[in-house]
């Protein structure tokens, strides 16, 4: 970073800087800041190569997709870089304002919204179309983490019954819609999270076999859950199309991959810049550079938790642990799912995979975890 001197010239800016950038550049976790970039150059670089196939089947312009994410990607820098900027209590006021007017909209969109593919999760604003689930993740991390810390400091605040009902009106509005792998990590959030605020064990067995009967319930009431764990469990029960189309784009990218546009998986995947972005990731680009997106998703998750070591804000480190958990989980849940270990699941690949609400929902996470995790002494 750089800044003048007297005489005009640039120079760095050095740590007596007491400008808000400044100030903000020796105070930012650089490396981090870095990997979340390099994520973005990832997925511009797989959507340009992904997407045009994709829009040429629905007769749209080659690069309508391209251009789209990188409006995206645009807003979800400045989201980030804006929200990094942020104290820690204008952190919670911005995370709870978010939380309410998402929970607002996640209540009429089975009303106005748009059903695609047997569900509702998509409405339409300003000539917009929103996944409003996309934002509810990271502001319900620090809301939760808001009300837990405060019920840890205030004997008499009830943090825990209010998390609870929070928990329990998120997976109300996303079971209408109906959504059960963003309930999913939103179930993950608030059990880390109510774990490390010193939840007792027995507790943590009985939240454990809670989860459990969800997933089982989901699986005998909703018919495309029990459908795609069907079809996982015996590929001959159903059609496991896109699912074999990924498996055969991985052997046949190999160890160094078939060359950037070269592979032809994406001919074939409806969701090939999206959901199965992975897949021509590993056909075009090959083994180690799938190993290298892993080991950058593992760098950020690490780094993350790393700047938590000896912090004494109870506030930060459930915030942060929840922004992580959702970032590490959704990444866990399309690759996994994109290399048939577990039953697929429409979720993106963060800041790799085409969307808007999905970039700018996960660009608005890391923009907390940032600004949550700089250097303060004063603070």
């Amino acid at each position: 970073m750089f800044g003048k001197n007297n005489n005009g010239d640039n120079i760095a800016f050095s740590r007596a800087d007491t400008s808000v950038l400044g100030i903000w550049w020796w105070t930012i976790d650089r490396w981090m800041l870095a990997a979340v970039i390099l994520l973005m150059a990832i997925g511009a670089l797989l959507v340009m190569s992904a997407s045009p196939p994709v829009a040429d089947r629905i007769n749209v312009d080659s690069f309508h997709f391209v251009r789209r994410q990188f409006v995206f990607l645009g807003l979800a820098t400045l989201c980030a870089f804006g929200i990094s900027l942020l104290p820690i209590k204008w952190v919670r006021r911005l995370a709870s304002v978010m939380f309410l007017g998402v929970i607002g909209l996640l209540i009429i969109t089975p009303v106005v919204g748009s059903e695609i593919k047997g569900a509702v999760r998509w409405i339409h604003l300003a000539g917009l179309t929103i996944q409003p689930s996309e934002f509810l993740k990271p502001s319900f991390a620090v809301v939760v983490a808001w009300m837990f810390s405060e019920g840890r400091l205030n004997p008499n605040f009830p943090g825990y019954i209010v998390s609870c009902l929070l928990l329990a009106t998120c997976i109300i509005l996303l079971m209408i819609q109906p959504d059960f792998g963003q309930t999913v990590v939103i179930t993950a959030i608030w059990s880390t999270q109510i774990f490390l605020a010193g939840l007792p064990m027995v507790l943590v067995f009985g939240l454990g076999m809670g989860v459990v009967g969800l997933a089982v319930g989901a699986y005998l009431i909703l018919p495309h859950v029990q459908s795609r764990v069907d079809r996982f469990l015996d590929p001959a029960s159903g059609d496991n199309y896109q699912i074999d189309r990924s498996m055969e784009a991985f052997m046949n990218g190999g160890l160094m991959g078939k060359g950037p546009g070269e592979g032809s998986v994406k001919n074939f995947l409806p969701d090939a810049h999206s959901d199965f972005i992975f897949a021509v990731a590993g056909e075009e680009f090959g083994l180690l550079f799938c190993v290298l997106v892993v080991g950058v998703f593992c760098f950020v998750i690490m780094r993350g938790l790393s700047r938590l070591m000896g912090e004494r804000n109870l506030f930060v480190v459930l915030a942060v642990t929840g922004i992580l958990v959702q970032f590490g989980l959704q990444a866990v849940i399309n690759m996994a799912s994109t290399l048939q270990l577990v039953p697929p699941k429409g979720m993106t690949l963060p800041f790799i995979s085409y969307g808007g609400s999905a970039t700018i929902g996960i660009a608005i996470g890391m923009g907390f975890v940032l600004a949550l995790t700089r250097k303060r002494p004063g603070e």
